[in-house]
């Protein structure tokens, strides 16, 4: 009996020494002790989290565990955890790093001869590297991230402009990244929330289309909820699903960056990761080869059949990090890759994970536009999967997926991975149907002023939605497009609108309306088919009889919510009674079916997102 209890008593002191405890700290400056917010703090594969701006953070682990500590400028650091319950780290800047420029008197040293990668003075005056070693004085990384300018869109008068047309756009990248700031403690620059792509990061339930078509469209009509005297119009795309055994067969071209900026814990080794998931869902009919790319581009692995999976993944196993950045040669070779086995019919794709950093050869924004305008024209589509912080350029990685005819994604761990090359494999990988354009006429004798929310770089002139020469968006299998307009009715008094002072050498009458149509709007759209280049014509009308709230969609007052956030990350001056108490008791009750958490998480986003900008 005592040998029975004594086992017990090992047993249960076994198990209580092995259960997840909760580790917390501190993350330092080695040089000046200061707090370094933004680490990234993972414990394997398991969890991960970052520091906020005191450097402070909380994470569950065991006591078998390792910390790993990883930011961009410093050293990686690797911790056990053992019985500690408080883990406190010194991380010390790296003098190694790709973008590094070691100034030597008066000179500029090369890597052969000093410590740090070759730089250029003047690439260091563009900010284009990451940081600057001065010897004998500590390194200081330097935040280059770069996002593309937003001028957020104004009420308009469709009395002087009656149609709005953008370019469909499915992306999801800006969702995604914005929450990596939230979860690290800040509050992300207010040009990378863009507002259209925080509504379509999520999936909604919407009929299939029919009679054949590859793309079907609902409209719905309410009160806006941060001001009930205006109307909010949603308009939702959704293309076809394929069952996965009819996927059509897939040329694909990994393009992976391997260069100095992508040594960090959340960029190489997750690319790892992430394509050898994707490795996992290829069939035997399908193709692959890869193409690396660092000081130069090379082909790491000629196209093979995609059953030798071993070897695909032996290879992306065995790429290790370091030298600039040529991120335009590569492009190059992938497509000339992806021409030379191109599959008539079938799904050619270019795969490109990188941090967008390119530093070596055509590396600004206008190099990569002109590079994937004349690239795109070869049937070969492009998927490019983000990764990193720090150094981060979306404002490249947005522009090379809006020109070559592709889809956006940012992956800051292997969750996100999964949801984009395993989850919606189909809508990431697969095009249904491309150039896809969106027309609304609105009829001024309902409506006195609207409002696109979002979709500033996708607008589009009048005549181009007609004009097959014009690229739009590209939908894949299953994704869905969201886009809403705020409405200011006729007869509603609104500052919001404006006015100007009667003109001076025009004739002031205002232009009559004709029509006494209850419509308040007529919505078309455009595609073509993935192969095709004519384009066909889908229309709607709406009326101008906004429903009840109760009675709109559940995802429809959940899209509501996101759209809400997004105005007052950007504090954009159309907020109007914008309030997060609001929207997160809207996104409550609109949660719907939830399998995989993300309107969940949502939630908390936009609880964390409250709590910070009251502190700040």
């Amino acid at each position: 009996m005592k040998a029975i209890l004594s086992s017990l008593v090992l047993s249960l002191a076994i198990v209580v020494g092995v259960q997840a405890k909760t580790i917390t700290g501190i993350v330092t400056d080695q040089a000046d002790s200061k707090p370094i917010a933004g680490v990234e703090v993972r414990n394997g594969n398991q969890s991960f989290t970052t520091t906020g701006q005191d450097g402070k953070y909380s994470i569950e682990a065991e006591a078998g565990d390792e910390l790993t500590f990883s930011f961009v400028g410093y050293d990686v650091s690797v911790i056990k955890v053992g019985k500690k319950s408080v883990v406190n780290i010194r991380l010390t800047a790296t003098v190694h790093m790709l973008e590094e420029t070691v100034i030597v008197g008066h000179g500029v040293a090369k890597k052969e001869s000093r410590v740090g990668a070759v730089a250029h003075v003047s690439n260091l005056l563009q900010g284009r590297v990451a940081g600057v070693y001065i010897r004998g004085m500590p390194y200081r990384p330097m935040n280059t991230e770069s996002y593309a300018t937003i001028t957020e869109n104004k009420f308009t008068n469709p009395l002087k402009e009656p149609l709005s047309t953008f370019a469909a756009d499915v992306d999801g990248a800006s969702y995604s990244n914005i929450r990596r700031f939230i979860k690290s403690g800040q509050l992300p620059p207010t040009d990378a929330v863009r507002v259209e792509e925080m509504i379509n990061y999520f999936q909604y339930d919407l009929e299939e289309p029919r009679h054949g078509n590859p793309v079907s469209m609902k409209t719905e009509l309410t009160y806006a909820p941060w001001n009930p005297q205006h109307h909010l119009l949603r308009i939702s795309l959704k293309a076809k699903d394929i069952p996965r055994a009819n996927l059509p067969v897939s040329n694909f071209v990994f393009l992976i960056d391997i260069s100095g900026s992508m040594s960090a814990s959340n960029k190489l080794p997750l690319v790892k990761s992430s394509l050898k998931l994707l490795v996992d869902q290829l069939r035997n009919q399908d193709r692959v080869a890869i193409v690396t790319y660092a000081g130069n581009a090379n082909v790491a692995l000629e196209s093979i059949s995609g059953d030798k999976k071993m070897k695909i993944k032996e290879v992306i196993d065995g790429l290790h990090a370091g030298g600039s950045t040529a991120g335009g040669d590569g492009l190059k070779i992938a497509y000339g890759i992806a021409r030379q086995h191109f599959i008539k019919g079938g799904n050619n794709r270019i795969v490109m994970a990188t941090d967008g950093d390119f530093n070596v050869g055509a590396s600004s924004d206008e190099d990569m536009e002109k590079l994937i305008i004349k690239e795109r024209e070869s049937g070969v589509n492009i998927s490019i999967l983000g990764y990193g912080m720090g150094n981060y350029k979306d404002s490249k990685l947005e522009l090379l997926a809006n020109k070559g005819r592709g889809n956006y994604a940012y992956i800051n761990d292997i969750s996100e991975a999964r949801k984009a090359v395993i989850t919606e494999f189909g809508g990431t990988m697969f095009t249904v149907a491309k150039d896809v354009k969106i027309q609304v006429e609105f009829n001024p004798g309902q409506v006195q002023a609207y409002r696109l929310l979002g979709y500033e770089n996708r607008l589009l002139a009048a005549e181009d939605f007609n004009n097959d020469n014009k690229v739009g968006g590209d939908m894949g299998v299953g994704h869905t497009v969201t886009a809403l307009y705020e409405i200011v009715p006729v007869g509603v008094k609104s500052t919001i609108v404006g006015s100007i002072d009667p003109l001076k050498y025009q004739d002031n009458r205002k232009t009559s309306v004709t029509s006494s149509s209850s419509e308040l709007a007529t919505v078309k759209f455009r595609y073509k088919d993935p192969q095709g280049d004519e384009s066909k014509v889908q229309q709607q009308t709406v009326q101008a009889k906004p429903v009840a709230w109760e009675r709109t969609s559940v995802d429809f007052q959940f899209i509501t919510s996101i759209a809400e956030l997004g105005m007052l990350l950007r504090n954009s001056e159309f907020k109007q009674q914008a309030d997060f108490d609001n929207l997160i008791r809207r996104a409550r009750a609109s949660k719907g079916v939830d399998e995989e958490g993300y309107r969940a998480e949502f939630i908390r986003l936009a609880e964390d997102v409250s709590v910070l900008m009251k502190s700040n």
